[in-house]
């Protein structure tokens, strides 16, 4: 008898596991180098990534650059050239600092605000991309995680949910020019 409980058991922990929620950005405060986002994205980067379907297939090669100045000591402009599957597009950001290690951000492809936390070598945020701005029900929600690996090196995460169902992932490599 307690060998047919212990699987579903298994089954449950396995599960709970699997659902369970990513660390807080405040998990990785001890760790270094400290991650200022404004300070990364001024100047110049690049980035290579690949974007994987929900099942983990690579459907499309990503790659970016960015240019960004800054707007006093605590707001940052950037342009960014996003190349995906042949396609080509520009995103401007408007980012700032909140205080508090909080940082929001703008861009001409979004909805709302961006909202993010840096904490140590990581910085994470969330917000909603209008895929076609004149067509709310292809909005998509993308949740960001970055870890600066050194001054001059960033890996990024992006989770990319639809109604809160994961559609495709992005894992990309961003480099700052010096």
């Amino acid at each position: 008898m307690p060998t047919q409980l212990a699987l579903p058991a298994l089954i449950l922990a396995a599960l709970l596991t699997g659902c369970s929620a990513p660390l807080p950005p405040e998990a990785f405060a001890n760790t270094a180098p400290t991650f200022d986002p404004l300070t990364f994205w001024t100047g110049r980067t690049t980035s290579w990534g690949v974007i994987e379907n929900r099942n983990g297939a690579p459907t499309a090669i990503v790659t970016t650059t960015t240019v960004a100045t800054p707007e006093g000591p605590d707001a940052l402009n950037m342009t960014q050239h996003v190349l995906t599957g042949g396609q080509d597009t520009t995103r401007t950001w408007h980012m700032r600092r909140l205080g508090n290690n909080r940082f929001q951000a703008t861009a001409n492809d979004m909805v709302g605000v961006a909202q993010g936390t840096a904490s140590g070598r990581t910085f994470h945020w969330s917000w909603t991309w209008a895929t076609h701005p004149n067509n709310p029900a292809t909005n998509l929600t993308m949740e960001q995680w970055m870890y600066l690996a050194d001054n001059n090196t960033l890996m990024n995460r992006t989770i990319i949910t639809k109604l809160g169902i994961r559609v495709a992932e992005v894992t990309e490599q961003f480099i700052r020019q010096e």
